[in-house]
């Protein structure tokens, strides 16, 4: 990947173009099915210029309450855009068709217009129960015909839609037929070091590239890292399924340690979600004495700690961890 970066063809993509952006664009939104793309700095950036472009000041979107954008974006949806969102409970984050359609205001003085509805994939989980899975691709197809018979654009979170693709053997196509945009990640399971991608067809992208200008999300000689994005999604998707499989086994050790609950069988990707068994003991403390081991984990909230397989793991990591909780002791 290094290698590929230093050879990359520069120029400057904000005035006439990067080479090196531009082939990575047209390539991801080939993946897609999709007319175009914009590279962007991070997921972040790349889900509020979707939104961004889609609503207005005073409207409102729809989306499963432990969402990304709701609750790992710094409040951004309703500060830079003025957007309120409406929220909704959904087991393993396939939003009930139904659901949704029960909560699209009436068009009405007194309501703020229905602008979005917004979903995963994969779910990333409240840390309540399994995280990572992949939403099933006909639940996709009722929400996509819903909010196209009801005029409302559908935007897919697919941080992770590369890892869903692998497990679930539906091409990215399929996934980019039933959205109106993406953003999707390049560093999250592929390894590149920066960057995401806000995809889909005109003019949605023509409003997306001024939201992106205003965001300062546009870069100069971003070549370099375009390049590392261009290996990533040419080399390092065909080992996502490794990924997969080391979870499920470092969820068996977990599980079977007697202090989480993490049942093999629920880890559908890459991610763990580890609920604390014993009432004595946190996530922070469980993470902080984690770490003196050598074992990095992020609590996802008081009860559970998240943990993510990655492309730097080795893949006696289970052992390893096994090992490491025999080194705790929490009272």
């Amino acid at each position: 990947m290094r290698a590929a970066m230093f050879a990359a063809p520069l120029g400057d993509d904000v005035l006439d173009g990067d080479p090196s952006v531009r082939a990575l664009e047209a390539e991801v939104a080939a993946l897609f099915g999709k007319q175009g793309a914009l590279f962007v700095p991070s997921g972040i950036m790349a889900n509020q210029v979707s939104i961004g472009a889609w609503t207005r000041p005073g409207e409102e979107l729809i989306c499963e309450r432990s969402a990304h954008i709701v609750c790992w974006e710094g409040g951004a949806t309703g500060f830079l855009h003025s957007v309120q969102t409406r929220l909704l409970t959904a087991e393993d984050g396939a939003l009930d068709p139904a659901e949704v359609e029960a909560a699209i205001r009436p068009v009405s003085l007194h309501c703020p217009r229905t602008a979005l509805l917004c979903v995963e994939q994969t779910w990333m989980g409240s840390g309540l129960g399994a995280g990572g899975r992949v939403v099933p691709l006909e639940r996709l197809r009722a929400l996509a015909a819903l909010a196209r018979a009801r005029s409302i654009p559908l935007h897919i979170d697919g941080a992770r839609i590369w890892n869903a693709s692998a497990a679930s053997g539906v091409a990215l196509s399929e996934y980019g037929a039933c959205a109106d945009s993406l953003s999707v990640c390049l560093s999250k399971g592929l390894g590149a070091p920066v960057g995401s991608l806000v995809v889909g067809d005109e003019p949605f992208l023509e409003r997306a590239r001024v939201v992106r200008k205003r965001m300062g999300g546009l870069m100069r000689q971003s070549g370099m890292l375009a390049a590392a994005g261009l290996h990533a999604i040419r080399v390092q998707r065909a080992r996502l399924n490794d990924d997969h499989r080391l979870a499920r086994a470092v969820a068996g050790v977990l599980d079977s340690s007697g202090h989480f609950t993490t049942p093999p069988a629920e880890v559908e990707t890459n991610l763990i979600m580890a609920r604390v068994r014993s009432p004595a003991a946190d996530a922070a403390r469980w993470s902080g004495a984690l770490k003196a081991v050598g074992v990095l984990a992020l609590p996802q909230n008081p009860r559970c700690l998240r943990f993510v397989t990655h492309m730097d793991l080795p893949q006696d990591a289970p052992e390893r961890l096994a090992r490491a909780l025999t080194q705790i002791t929490l009272n």
